[in-house]
């Protein structure tokens, strides 16, 4: 059975899906999280909107952008999270091309807010989704993949994008279907434009939604392996992805295959997932308090406003 293979219906029955969603966001605001560079419109010509601090250059020192922070924070009130007194931003390590400084400025276990739920009505009813945590951090730059003059293959990098807020928006493991998971992204992204947080275009890569996708078997409690889902640019393929997961994992507990934590992304035109990397675990990023940085106190008075 290939991954495309639709399983029939009668088929998942056993198993029930666990289903977690992350939902990077851009914020709204005139400059970059970290520095003064202006946010790039999305047709703006490549490496226009940077500067050393954007671009990693030994060095160069974070200013936190203000107006990103109240976002996040007007975000947190909206979904009824709780925002801590104090926050704190952390170094996620990680090596890619699109990463100049081989590490991310994010947020780990001081989140700006936590604990919060977002409901919405699905064809069964309406559904209640627990909402972990919403965390600002900076945006990756973004990789061009293209042919050169002679025809092979290359890959160029584009740094306007480069620390552009980014507010991450994670779920309990609560979502059980495909429709609600759809459901979710699209309630989430009326919130975020309701109250002018952002824009929320996944068309431009404003809004990228993933799927933390796992079986377990019906009335039981334990987790099964989960896979992660990327490359959804649509609310439509949030849910044709999430439903083709389900269906690939269950096909292949079926016949006794053991899974494996990974990343898969999904390719729209063959309706299949395909594996991208081996999952990482949070342990492997090896968090530490981002020392150029201090700590944020959030006052009464000012989350009051």
């Amino acid at each position: 059975m290939t991954d495309a293979t639709p399983r029939p219906a009668a088929a998942l029955d056993r198993w029930e899906a666990v289903i977690g969603i992350e939902v990077h966001c851009q914020v709204r605001t005139a400059s970059k999280m970290f520095c003064a560079c202006a946010v790039p419109h999305p047709d703006a010509a490549p490496n226009t909107h940077t500067c050393p601090v954007c671009l990693g250059l030994p060095g160069t020192l974070p200013t936190i952008n203000r107006r990103a922070v109240e976002h996040v924070l007007a975000t947190g009130a909206a979904i009824g999270a709780s925002a801590p007194a104090t926050t704190r931003w952390d170094r996620k390590n990680y090596f890619y091309p699109d990463l100049p400084k081989g590490y991310q400025i994010s947020q780990y276990d001081l989140p700006l807010a936590a604990h919060g739920s977002l409901t919405f009505d699905t064809s069964a009813g309406p559904v209640t989704i627990g909402i972990r945590r919403a965390h600002l951090e900076e945006d990756t730059a973004k990789l061009v993949h293209a042919a050169g003059p002679d025809g092979e293959r290359l890959s160029l990098v584009d740094f306007n994008r480069s620390s552009v807020p980014l507010m991450e928006i994670v779920t309990e493991p609560d979502v059980r279907t495909a429709e609600q998971a759809r459901r979710y992204a699209e309630e989430l992204r009326l919130l975020l434009r309701a109250i002018d947080v952002s824009d929320a275009e996944m068309e431009n890569g404003q809004m990228r939604v993933e799927a933390n996708v796992s079986l377990r078997l019906r009335g039981t409690e334990p987790f099964g392996t989960r896979t992660e889902v990327k490359n959804m640019n649509s609310f439509r393929a949030v849910e044709r992805a999430v439903a083709h997961e389900i269906e690939r994992q269950a096909a292949a507990l079926d016949t006794g295959e053991t899974l494996r934590q990974e990343t898969r992304g999904w390719d729209d035109v063959k309706g299949a997932t395909y594996v991208m990397r081996v999952k990482e675990d949070s342990a492997d990023y090896r968090y530490f308090p981002e020392p150029d940085l201090p700590p944020l106190h959030l006052d009464a008075a000012w989350l009051a406003r």
